[in-house]
Order: C-alpha cells, then sequence, then structure tokens
C-alpha cells in the first residue's frame, strides 16, 4: 500500500543509510528514484542532500531529475529535504562557485565567516529558534539538532515567508523553512540522538512530525568561555567515544587498545587485547550519551582497502541502532590491486558513506600530501583531501595527527614551529629512541625541558604514519596548517607520548593547533578521569574530547564525563 512507502531520492553521493534505517525503524517502505518520473509519482518525497552543492546539481541536471523535483515541490507535494537537500532550493551557491542551484526559494547559499573566531565547518548540536508553525519542528522549542556544514542560507525579506526556523553560529542563518507541503531543515534529524528522533504520520501532510527525544537533545557551553557569545551561538562541545577495531590473532574484529600504539598484552603469549565488539560496544557508547562514535580500522587490510568487507559490514550494522554521527579511518587512499585496477581515495571513501560513514578520517596519506602541498604551494586537486572534500563538503573529512614529542635546547634547533612547555618534566623515551633518530644531534639530546616540539617520531621523522611504523619530516603545527587550506574539515589531534597514559590530554599540543586552524579539532590520547575533559575544554579551543580505552574497560563511563561536565557549568544531556 503506497500510503506505507516513503520515496527516497538518493543521487548516490555521501551516507543516506542512516535516513534509510530511521524510514525502516518507523515501518515504513522505501521506493529509490531511478527515473524523473519516479519523483513526479511520489506521494511523499525525502531528498536526503548529502555532499558538495556543485557535484549534487551536475546529477539532477544531467538526469532530468532537478526539473522534476522543481516540478513537485512547486504543485505543492509532500516534501522533506535535509541539510544539501534544503540548500540546493536556493538560487545559487558559493560552494565552488557560484553554481545555479533550483531556484525555488530566493537567496544564495555562503559560507560562514570564521574571521571572528568561529569554527567552520559547523559541527554540533545547537538551538534553534522557531520563527512560525512548522508541524515538523512541533515540540522542539529551543531544544538542540545537531548540524554539520560549512555553508549556510541567510534570511532576507525575499525569502521571510519561506522560513520556520533560524539557528546562530556567528551570523543568523536558516535551519528550516516550509511552505504549504514543502518543508526542509538544515540540520540532521537522523543523527539527532534518538531512534525517535523523527517520526512520520501516514494520514498527515507528510508523515512529517519529526519529534525530538528531549533528554538527547542538547548543547554545551562551558562557564565563562565564550563569554562575548549569545547563547546558541556555538556549537556543543562533544565527548566521542572511539573504537579502535582490528583482527586479533584467530581472524575476528575486536575493539582493542593500545598503550603507545602497542595492542598487544604484555604477557607471554602477547595476544591482540579484546576490549569487545564493535558493533557492540557502539550501541552501547550512543545509549550512554556519546556525541559520536569514531571507528579507527587497524586491521591488515592496507593493499586492498575495498576488500575490508568485515569493517563496511561493522559500519552497516551500527548505523541501524546508532542514530549520532560516525566517523571511519584506516586505509583511505589511492590504491592498485593485484590485477592492475586502480581505485581514488574517492571510491574509497564513497564505500564507507554507503555504508554508513557519516564522516572519514584520513591519516598517513594527509602526510604525504600535506608534504606534496608545503613543498609547491599549490594544490593539484589529486589529494585525498581534496579529491573527497570536493565531492562530498570539507565537513566529511577528518584528519588524524599522530606526533610524537621531542624536547630541544632551543626552538631554533629545527625549522618547525616548538611551544613551551607549561609543565616541564624531564622524560626518557628518547633516550630509548636515540639511536634510531639519525635526524637528532647531540645538543638536541642534553634534554633542555624549557622547548617542545610535538612530533619526532622513532626513526627520525617529525609525524607518525602507517600506524606508528614510519616517520615523516614534518610538524604538527606545519602539517595541521596544511590541511586545512587544502580542504579538511576537522583535526582529530591524537599525542603517541600520551596515548594509554592516563594522565591528561597534551594541554600544550591541543592548544597550539587548535589556536592555529579555524577548523575544529578533537583532542585526543590521554584521557583518565572526567576532569581531564573540563581540563582540556577550559585550558583550549578544542571543540570535542575523544577516550577509547576508559570508556572500554569502564573506568570511566559516558556518562560520568557528562555529569561532571554538568557540574563544571556544562549543558549536557544525561
Amino acid at each position: 500500500m503506497d500510503f506505507a512507502v516513503v520515496t527516497l531520492l538518493d543521487y548516490g553521493a555521501g551516507n543516506v543509510r542512516s535516513v534509510r534505517n530511521a524510514i525502516r525503524h518507523l515501518g515504513f517502505q522505501i521506493k529509490d528514484v531511478q527515473t524523473p518520473k519516479d519523483i513526479l509519482n511520489a506521494r511523499r518525497l525525502i531528498f536526503p542532500g548529502v555532499g558538495a552543492f556543485a557535484p549534487a546539481m551536475d546529477v539532477l541536471n544531467n538526469t532530468g531529475m532537478g526539473e522534476a523535483l522543481c516540478s513537485y515541490i512547486q504543485n505543492d507535494r509532500p516534501f522533506l529535504g535535509i541539510c544539501l537537500g534544503l540548500q540546493l532550493l536556493f538560487e545559487s551557491s558559493d560552494e565552488n562557485g557560484p553554481v545555479g542551484g533550483l531556484g525555488i526559494i530566493p537567496g544564495v547559499v555562503g559560507r560562514f565567516d570564521s574571521s571572528h573566531g568561529f569554527r567552520v565547518p559547523h559541527i554540533g548540536w545547537n538551538a534553534l529558534q522557531i520563527t512560525k508553525d512548522s508541524e515538523i519542528l512541533d515540540d522542539i522549542g529551543n531544544r538542540h539538532v545537531y548540524f554539520v556544514h560549512s555553508y549556510r542560507a541567510m534570511p532576507s525579506n525575499e525569502n521571510k515567508e519561506w522560513i520556520s526556523s533560524t539557528c546562530n553560529y556567528g551570523d543568523e542563518f536558516i535551519a528550516s523553512v516550509r511552505r504549504g507541503n514543502v518543508h526542509a531543515v538544515q540540520f540532521h534529524p537522523e543523527k539527532s540522538g534518538g531512534k525517535q528522533c523523527w517520526s512520520f504520520s501516514i494520514e498527515e501532510v507528510f508523515a512529517s512530525k519529526v519529534i525530538f527525544d528531549r533528554g538527547r537533545l542538547y548543547r554545551s557551553v562551558l562557564k565563562g568561555r565564550h563569554r562575548n557569545l549569545r547563547r546558541g551561538d556555538i556549537a556543543s562541545l562533544q565527548v566521542i567515544a572511539c573504537l579502535d577495531v582490528r583482527a586479533n590473532d584467530e581472524g575476528d574484529l575486536v575493539v582493542t587498545k593500545g598503550d603507545q600504539y602497542d595492542v598487544r598484552e604484555h604477557a607471554e603469549q602477547s595476544k591482540v587485547r579484546n576490549l569487545g565488539k564493535p558493533v557492540e560496544l557502539a550501541g552501547q557508547y550512543y545509549n550512554d550519551g556519546a556525541d559520536e562514535v569514531s571507528f579507527l580500522n587497524i586491521t591488515g587490510f592496507r593493499d586492498f582497502p575495498l576488500g575490508d568487507v568485515p569493517m563496511l559490514q561493522v559500519l552497516r550494522c551500527a548505523s541501524e541502532n546508532v542514530f549520532v554521527p560516525l566517523t571511519v579511518g584506516g586505509g583511505i587512499r589511492d590504491f592498485t590491486d593485484l590485477n592492475g585496477r586502480y581505485y581514488s581515495s574517492l571510491e574509497v571513501a564513497s564505500e564507507y558513506f554507503r555504508s554508513g560513514a557519516d564522516k572519514i578520517s584520513i591519516g598517513s596519506d594527509a602526510v604525504h600530501a600535506a608534504e606534496a602541498y608545503l613543498k609547491t604551494k599549490v594544490k593539484t586537486g589529486k589529494s585525498s583531501i581534496e579529491q573527497i572534500s570536493r565531492v562530498y563538503g570539507n565537513q566529511a573529512v577528518v584528519v588524524s595527527i599522530d606526533p610524537r614529542r621531542v624536547y630541544l635546547n632551543d626552538p631554533s634547533d629545527v625549522e618547525f614551529k616548538s611551544i613551551k612547555l607549561t609543565s616541564p618534566g624531564k622524560q626518557n623515551f628518547l633516550v630509548q629512541m636515540e639511536k634510531n633518530m639519525p635526524g637528532i644531534n647531540a645538543r638536541q639530546t642534553e634534554f633542555c625541558h624549557n622547548h617542545l616540539h610535538p612530533g619526532f617520531s622513532a626513526d627520525g621523522g617529525l609525524l607518525v604514519i602507517n600506524g606508528g611504523r614510519e616517520g615523516r619530516p614534518i610538524g604538527a603545527y606545519e602539517l595541521a596548517k596544511a590541511v586545512e587550506e587544502l580542504g579538511a574539515g576537522e583535526i582529530l589531534l591524537n599525542c603517541i607520548d600520551c596515548d594509554g597514559q592516563g594522565k591528561g590530554f597534551d594541554i600544550d599540543l591541543v592548544k597550539m593547533i587548535s589556536d592555529a586552524v579555524s577548523i575544529p579539532v578533537i583532542a585526543s590520547s590521554g584521557a583518565g578521569v572526567s576532569e581531564h575533559f573540563s581540563d582540556v575544554f577550559s585550558k583550549t579551543n578544542a571543540s570535542a574530547a575523544l577516550a577509547a580505552g576508559i570508556f572500554h574497560r569502564k573506568e570511566v563511563p559516558v556518562q560520568s564525563v557528562k555529569e561532571h561536565l554538568l557540574k563544571e557549568g556544562i549543558e549536557v544531556r544525561t
């Protein structure tokens, strides 16, 4: 019966699996758009636009679906657009443009202004300001929904009759529109924290009551931080659960955790540390209130990333029950298989997106791309960062940075940016590694602890790649600046020396990088107690903090972190 059918316009880019799972969870069948006629014949149509404006318009124009979509909407047929599905309704976008849109709503989609300290992309939970009645916004009030975007449409006299809600992030932008049976939202209801975050009424205008679980939608504002900003202007500070996934000695995928990247038990048999099953743990952290779940694939498919069927299946299964953003990293790069077939990093990333990832994390390949860019200052468009951000938008690209420390007598000992330690203290790792570090001279190994350059790896490089097995001569600061210019939308900042130690995040490192870039920075490595989260949020400009081992071992549950942050003046969901 077609009353129980939702037509889905999936033009082939990005993760719409979560939307599919949410629709099926509500008991609806899905009919995929194959031709323009499918759009015209739909009883109710969802367009979960994912990716960048220009490639999406190319698909719509080249297939005739753009004309059919305009006709459908202009005839006031039941429609729900999500994220890019809202932006495409406007006249044009500046994203890789100007690029013409569908022209249904007056206005130009422009990039957020980061000149006043706002992080771009806008990633996180923010409040809505409801401007008029809209069925899909019933019961939301000033609660918070999940955004992830770099471009937005602005209110104007010409489009004010369309606007049903706005949001403040530096500027007031359009968060949702409604005219008749046509609805569109900039936020992601399917990622806003609950299976019941939206539901559809079969007999209503469009099965369109978007219901948000009041206890799970939230934002965080650290007391005393960003004092000059109005409430609702900044995205929430987020707590992220990370799952390092790899095959154990029996060939099963398990969640593990290393100490400075060593994931084997310190015992006679030295087995891979097994802390649980990835899908089950992801579901647990979602239920515990994690704002995002990040999978790091450290299993052995580096020579054939698309052959990593088990990890793709983990994503598919996790996305069925985890309705917060999923990030996945590991092996995303250009490669040629054993038969000589070449695959671009875009093809590899696309498979992860289709399997349920909302963002992908690039590590080793980003270092190579940054090195090449710093030598020439030329963007070739061929790096994995550039390829993926061009199609999916930079908000879909996370770069994972993995530095080691080295102590210097003087900052001039290296050509890269160094920082002065706030709490200098003697470490013994450099003595142990000295014989493997031909790039370190005798003067540098005399252990003057006043200056720190985060970066030198065990074999002479400044950044570690390939799971810690190889070092590269580039600094963390220089890498962060380069990948931002290449199109990364977020940085996951690790610290090998703090990894698994439980003594707190590397505040000096996090502050240096988060002050240097205008994109969000996720602090990682070293969390041992709840206070470490409030510490990094109060002393740096990190947008999120990530932990793994303390969550896996139940030493510090996610909810305990949230309760502590609440006591410290940070509003969180409980």
